[in-house]
């Protein structure tokens, strides 16, 4: 019979599993390409059994592939198989359909030194005990068929029905007689992970604290294992084990071992290394290692389970929250940071938090302007988010306080303000008269009127847009709701409700009942530097989103950590400024001067002037630093006009902006450190050795709140804020020449 031989195309390992086999006949060659291993680790020895003496075992040059010839030279019919088995039998498998190319007769093998030992029965090839395959190599098994060479020499594919599985082979899940474990937990976890490796499901027989005993689940299996312990100790040994299988594996692509615990275990190092790891990558993992398909509700218990290790269970957050203030109050001395539970049971009830730095920073460089606002959180026990945010002189978000409740209600809205109240009122002889923005619901209206009287407190126009495009779901009339509440002066606000009437007197009639002292630039009363809306929790969004779903001390801790990186960043971003005004008012500034070359200044006495611009005439004073087109006073910054009659008179523009504006101010809003908390298992002895720490606030236990989440997903409600710089597109209905609407859903009459 010709020879005749099998290679593997490039990059593709050989599989073995169990109850699959690669049967060559006599004078027959399995020959691997380049870069193609059986790989065995290193220090394996080949031994021939006495019967297979003349078998050849040939080892390549350095440079070379080594190759392993498994050649006979018995006299034995042509025709007779050699079955080469590797373990109990298993079978050898290919990954794809192979070519067909005359090759050398050698099976090729990895560069390094690995032998093969082949038994005295049947050719068994076997590894010794705790040796273990090479970790960059793989033993799959890609397909559910059998490659066979017939007795004529032909390569034949023999479907089985065994699954596609993929597996990393590991010798250490070969067990036998004798081998010890440290327990009967130990002991079980090898059994469960060698199932699982070698694909058979196995059914506990009995199970207590001195005996072990399994068996193979499929019915007339004879595999069984009974382990006992050791007496005086702890230890498990293997007393009897049958290791041969003869119902080939199971048939499905589930396993009954594959239990929660075991997917957390196999995952915990990525999940270690990317906590951020999804469970459909988990899943995707598990089926391509192990080759076990899960539901997508094991991946998320089994990832959560390790989660709850690495950052602590959500119980525990709360359990630590009277430490974890004492802490922040530690670390950072001057910051407020307190929690308070249910008299009844001591349920969690709210916690408050402001650092130092934020405080100093807010008091003594930010504008005199506060946003409001809240973010549902999405952890195990729900509540709210509460926040109170500043904006630096450059225009960003400057987070000042924060607070989390069991529920949003008008309560807890006036217990947060009063708080917030109470931090200015501590750390400044005279409370800055602020304005403040918000969504203008009854608890907050009530909580500011109670807590800042003499506050201005408008719409935030974000919530307003919303709530006006829910009614009407016309671009058109959100566009020009935005270009009214940007009017500086009454007469252009006045216009636009006009142009809004035109388009839809229901829209007209919505907007005048509300107030525009409390939206309209026009008419509101405080200063908001050119801030329509708080929009906190869209700017935040991007790590507030992240951290809403950690348990309540991780969350602080993600919020502590991004507003100590950010006071850094911007501290050292603003000691490379060589400006007087920071970025965005040197901008604005440059426009303005921009603008003011071309226009006409009449001075009337050393303070007012009267400037002549193409779009009319401006009375500016320069001593009370205000213009006719109120630029000046809303945004603190000089207008055109107030520019051009500056230059006029020889004074410097930047003299005459707010001192938030200057670089100066802002350096010293950046000023302090947010500092880091120690570990959570240093808490106590480091609280021992200060005597500044509240003892007693350490022996309060706060309970989880009473609210859980639902089971099922949530449904996402996305709040997009109007771009009010971009022009939107506009529908036309062609029917009754209206916008707002297609033809097909117009209902107007014929």
């Amino acid at each position: 019979m010709a020879n005749r031989d099998l290679m593997l195309g490039q990059n593709h390992n050989i599989g073995i599993g169990q109850g699959q086999s690669l049967v060559l006949g006599h004078n027959h060659s399995l020959g691997l390409g380049q870069n193609h291993d059986v790989a065995l680790g290193q220090g394996h020895s080949m031994d021939l059994g006495h019967a297979h003496h003349d078998h050849e075992i040939d080892l390549g040059h350095p440079h070379d592939d080594h190759e392993l010839g498994l050649g006979n030279s018995e006299d034995q019919d042509a025709e007779d198989h050699h079955h080469h088995d590797y373990m109990n039998e298993n079978e050898i498998s290919v990954d794809q359909k192979p070519d067909h190319d005359d090759v050398d007769p050698d099976l090729v093998l990895s560069s390094q030194n690995h032998d093969f030992s082949l038994s005295d029965n049947n050719n068994q090839l076997v590894v010794g005990e705790n040796h273990e395959l090479d970790d960059n190599l793989e033993l799959a098994v890609d397909s559910s068929h059998e490659i066979e060479i017939d007795h004529h020499g032909d390569m034949v594919m023999v479907s089985t029905p065994v699954q596609a599985r993929a597996l990393t082979a590991d010798m250490t899940y070969q067990l036998t007689v004798g081998q010890e474990f440290p327990d009967v937990k130990s002991c079980r976890r090898a059994l469960r992970d060698m199932a699982i490796a070698l694909h058979f499901e196995m059914q506990t027989i009995k199970s207590d604290k001195t005996r072990f005993t399994a068996k193979c689940s499929s019915e007339g299996c004879p595999w069984r294992v009974h382990a006992a312990k050791l007496p005086g100790v702890p230890t498990f040994t293997i007393r009897t084990i049958h290791e041969s299988h003869s119902c080939g594996g199971i048939n499905h692509l589930g396993h009954q071992q594959a239990s929660v615990q075991w997917v957390a275990s196999s995952v915990e190092q990525r999940l270690r290394e990317n906590p951020n790891c999804k469970p459909k990558e988990i899943l995707e993992e598990i089926h391509r290692v192990h080759g076990i398909t899960l539901s997508y509700k094991q991946a998320w218990r089994g990832k959560e389970r390790i989660m709850a290790t690495m950052r602590g269970s959500f119980e525990e957050g709360y359990r630590l929250l009277p430490q974890y203030c004492e802490q922040v109050k530690r670390t950072n001395p001057g910051s407020i940071a307190s929690v308070y539970g249910s008299p009844a049971d001591n349920c969690f009830q709210r916690l408050f938090i402001s650092f130092q730095a934020s405080i100093y920073g807010f008091l003594n460089a930010c504008r005199p302007l506060l946003g409001l606002d809240r973010t549902y959180l999405k952890s195990k026990y729900l509540g709210t988010l509460l926040l109170a945010t500043g904006f630096d002189g450059d225009g960003a978000l400057f987070p000042l306080a924060f607070g989390i409740v069991d529920e949003e209600n008008d309560e807890n809205w006036m217990w947060f303000l009063c708080e917030l109240h109470n931090l200015l009122e501590t750390n400044t002889e005279n409370m800055p008269r602020l304005t403040i923005l918000s969504d203008r619901q009854k608890g907050i209206v009530e909580g500011v009127e109670q807590n800042f009287p003499t506050a201005f407190h408008g719409f935030c126009m974000r919530h307003l847009s919303e709530s006006f495009r829910k009614e009407f779901n016309n671009t058109m009339l959100v566009n020009y709701l935005w270009e009214a509440a940007q009017a500086l002066t009454v007469i252009e606000f006045e216009a636009k409700i006009l142009e809004i009437e035109e388009i839809s007197q229901d829209a007209a009639y919505w907007i005048r009942r509300i107030p525009p002292r409390l939206w309209a630039t026009a008419y509101f009363e405080g200063q908001r530097f050119g801030h329509l809306t708080a929009n906190i929790v869209e700017s935040l969004n991007s790590w507030i989103a992240e951290a809403s779903g950690l348990p309540i001390i991780q969350m602080m801790e993600c919020i502590r950590r991004q507003l100590m990186t950010w006071f850094n960043e911007r501290r050292e971003t603003s000691m490379q400024w060589t400006s007087i005004l920071v970025p965005t008012a040197e901008r604005r500034v440059a426009e303005a001067l921009e603008l003011a070359r071309s226009y006409q200044v009449l001075r009337a006495n050393e303070a007012e002037f009267e400037v002549i611009s193409h779009e009319g005439n401006n009375i500016v004073d320069i001593r009370n630093r205000c213009c006719l087109c109120r630029g000046w006073q809303l945004y603190g910054l000089p207008c055109a006009h107030a520019v051009a009659a500056l230059l006029s008179c020889r004074q410097n523009v930047h003299r005459f902006t707010e001192s938030c504006f200057t670089v100066a101010t802002y350096r010293k809003t950046y000023s302090q450190t947010i500092h880091p908390i120690p570990d959570k298992s240093l808490w106590r002895e480091l609280s021992e050795g200060d005597p500044s720490v509240n003892k007693a606030a350490l022996e309060v236990i706060i309970n989880p709140p009473k609210s859980l989440r639902p089971p099922g997903r949530p449904r996402k409600r996305r709040v997009r804020a109007e771009d009010r710089g971009r022009v939107k597109r506009v529908v036309h209905c062609s029917r009754c020449n209206q916008t707002g609407h297609f033809r097909t859903t117009c209902a107007a009459p014929i």
